[in-house]
């Protein structure tokens, strides 16, 4: 074949192209990335049409119902999950020995996924860290599986590569925006079989059941290695301060503004403050690390610090009302008492302090 003829064959092909897919009324929106609307049901809310063979971070909740994913997620807790029974921290050892060498901590409400048991100890692997603990100081079963519930959140993730947010639990409805496959938010409540509600962006929003999974979170263990390079930082930061560069209390209090607004951007002045408190609290407890930075990017405590959220917003605009909350925080001001938790309000008991309950 000539060119002139491969060129012709060519265009063809495009021309016959953009016949069966405008049969099929696929439209493209402006200004969306790869944003393709299809009219099969469901599918609208993926944008990329290679989605679905996007490696799936849940391999089994694949072909379950949004009702059939939670409850094997809660199967797999009973099953696999130990808390941390202690009122502060619990050391976690390299081998099944007192004696062997510390690997890392388990704080107070934090918990792992059990690996192996034997004479009385367990391994277990949390966040960072993999190593055993003596099971007299840990949780297991039904009784982790409480301790669980009443202090964590369950979180959705994708199995696509982006999901489109909706403002109401319908294709057709406009929408907040798109998350992308390493993106998590939280989950608020299961409308139906194909939707549920999400907190996006300080807002409600709407993602369809198909293409998402979900996990429970729970705070997190911390290897030793981590501990230590945290310190070393902190100490870096005191030299830094002293030697008259950024002030530490200055570069904490805008991280405690960025958390602020992360998490409570769209509430009151007092449930900013309420927010502000808790990781004040959690400082001034031996139950946590000891500094706000610590805290706040301490293993899978703040959903926006894992998700890179508040350092986003730190090295942004902090909005001048969560500084200011964040200054009463730092000045030993609290709404919530001595709270050291918080999540959405109405599924806990708790001081309800707007859309968030604390405890």
């Amino acid at each position: 074949m000539n060119r002139r003829n491969r060129l012709l064959a060519a265009v063809a092909g495009v021309v016959l192209f953009l016949l069966f897919f405008s049969a099929e009324e696929i439209t493209v929106q402006a200004g969306e990335k790869e944003g393709y609307d299809f009219s099969g049901a469901g599918v609208a809310e993926v944008l990329d049409p290679g989605a679905l063979s996007t490696e799936n971070p849940i391999e089994e909740q694949k072909e379950l119902n949004i009702n059939q994913k939670f409850e094997a997620e809660k199967e797999r807790m009973e099953e696999e999950l130990t808390m941390a029974n202690v009122q502060n921290a619990l050391n976690i050892r390299a081998q099944a020995d007192e004696s062997s060498e510390k690997v890392g901590l388990l704080y107070k409400d934090c918990g792992g996924t059990i690996l192996e048991r034997k004479d009385g100890w367990t391994k277990f692997r949390s966040g960072n860290v993999t190593g055993w603990a003596k099971d007299e100081y840990l949780l297991f079963g039904e009784d982790a599986k409480e301790m669980a519930e009443d202090v964590g959140n369950w979180i959705v993730t994708l199995e696509s590569s982006a999901v489109r947010v909706r403002m109401e639990p319908d294709s057709n409805a406009d929408f907040y925006g798109v998350l992308a496959h390493e993106d998590s938010v939280e989950l608020v409540e299961i409308i139906d079989d194909q939707w549920i509600s999400v907190d996006f962006n300080d807002e409600i929003g709407y993602v369809n059941t198909d293409y998402i999974n979900v996990r429970f979170h729970i705070d997190e263990g911390e290897s030793i290695e981590v501990i230590r390079a945290r310190e070393r930082e902190e100490e870096e930061r005191r030299r830094t301060a002293n030697r008259g560069a950024v002030a530490a209390d200055a570069d904490e209090l805008r991280l405690l503004g960025a958390l602020i607004y992360c998490e409570a951007g769209n509430q009151s002045y007092e449930g900013m403050v309420g927010v502000g408190a808790v990781v004040m609290n959690r400082v001034k407890s031996g139950a946590y690390p000891n500094t706000i930075h610590a805290v706040i990017y301490a293993s899978g405590q703040f959903t926006p610090a894992m998700t890179g959220k508040v350092a986003r917003v730190y090295e942004g605009t902090v909005p001048d009302l969560c500084m200011q909350a964040a200054q009463a925080a730092l000045n030993g001001e609290t709404t919530v008492g001595d709270a050291t938790h918080f999540r959405r309000a109405g599924r806990r008991e708790g001081f309800v302090l707007g859309d968030h309950v604390f405890w």
